[in-house]
């Protein structure tokens, strides 16, 4: 049972110890449902493994406080362990200490200047047809809604504007298959891949600004496959290339872009997640800026769920006590201190004393 007295660093290691790893949360789903469903300033609903707690106060805005409770694959790092200030742990960083910022919150703020919904869902560390706020917003979207949304994902304490789309294609040079004994008989693909590669090569990323934030894009092979078998010419070969696109252009435009860009070969689009621009403009955003990052706010440069609740009309941020950089590593580990500041941060912005 989960001690929602207990402060956030507590409370953390009490979500570490719940093992969570994606499909696997429903233990954890049942541990954060029941301890909201005691709290009598809160309506609590339910989708699956994912939680939905809310306040009706009246208030003249609503805002959306969201985190996954699921996990990478556990390598040995679960229960947790403290040492010098540090709690090490599966998902420690990415992102249970954002899940006990809200569950702390959640417990420790009847009465909001705003109204909140708080959010806690499922498989967010796998493919996207999985992930719960997907179905969330597919089968419960009035719950999304708001003014504004945070997305506590680690962010190192800084808040993180908008994200960057990602793109993934294949790019497939054909060749002809031959013995390769008798290579001249053939056209061997993968040699024929050598001007997908020198794209790679001499690409330069864009640096857009927008609106006010500097994003950096990347273009990479991620994988490459060809050949059938020792003695064969390969007849065909793929180089997976990932983009991660800034947010003033769309997915179709990169799209546009990258079969512009390996013009004479086959591109297939494998995967696609669209950006989200930061909305800092937004007056709730930037109440959030100004209150708990005391104005300073940087890109997000990966992709996040702030970019599904953009496509509800819900300007979003992310923002959390984790480190980014330690995501998904053996050694995952977040600082205590860290966790405090968050919880204090949010909380004096959620009863209007920051």
């Amino acid at each position: 049972m989960l001690d929602l007295t207990a402060d956030a660093r507590t409370l953390t290691a009490e979500l570490v110890d719940t093992e969570s790893v994606s499909g696997g949360e429903r233990p954890l789903a049942d541990a954060v449902e029941s301890a909201l469903s005691r709290l009598p300033h809160l309506i609590v609903e339910r989708d699956g493994d994912a939680i939905v707690a809310r306040t009706e106060l009246g208030r003249q805005r609503r805002v959306v406080l969201a985190g996954h409770i699921d996990t990478v694959p556990v390598v040995g790092n679960v229960p947790s362990r403290t040492e010098g200030g540090r709690l090490y742990g599966c998902g420690a960083s990415d992102m249970k200490s954002g899940v006990a910022v809200q569950l702390r919150l959640a417990a420790s703020v009847p009465e909001p200047t705003h109204d909140v919904t708080y959010v806690f869902y499922d498989c967010e560390e796998v493919d996207a047809e999985r992930n719960g706020l997907r179905r969330l917003a597919r089968n419960l979207p009035e719950r999304l809604l708001g003014d504004f949304a945070v997305l506590l994902e680690p962010t190192g304490g800084v808040i993180e504007g908008g994200c960057q789309g990602t793109m993934r294609v294949e790019v497939v040079s054909r060749g002809e298959r031959a013995h390769s004994a008798r290579s001249w008989m053939g056209r061997n693909a993968v040699h024929g891949a050598g001007p997908i590669l020198d794209v790679l090569r001499e690409y330069s990323p864009r640096r857009p600004v927008v609106d006010g934030l500097e994003y950096r894009e990347g273009l990479n092979a991620v994988f490459i496959t060809g050949g059938v078998a020792g003695n064969v010419i390969p007849d065909e070969c793929t180089v997976t290339v990932n983009y991660r696109f800034a947010p003033d252009i769309t997915s179709l435009d990169a799209e546009q872009h990258l079969r512009e860009l390996f013009q004479g070969f086959d591109v297939r689009v494998t995967d696609s997640a669209s950006p989200a621009r930061p909305g800092l403009d937004d007056p709730a955003a930037a109440e959030f800026v100004s209150s708990v990052g005391g104005g300073e706010v940087r890109a997000k440069l990966g992709w996040t769920d702030v970019a599904r609740m953009a496509e509800l009309g819900v300007p979003a941020v992310n923002y959390g006590p984790g480190e980014p950089t330690l995501a998904h590593t053996r050694e995952e580990w977040v600082s205590l201190d860290a966790v405090a500041e968050a919880e204090e941060r949010m909380t004096a912005w959620l009863t209007g004393t920051g």
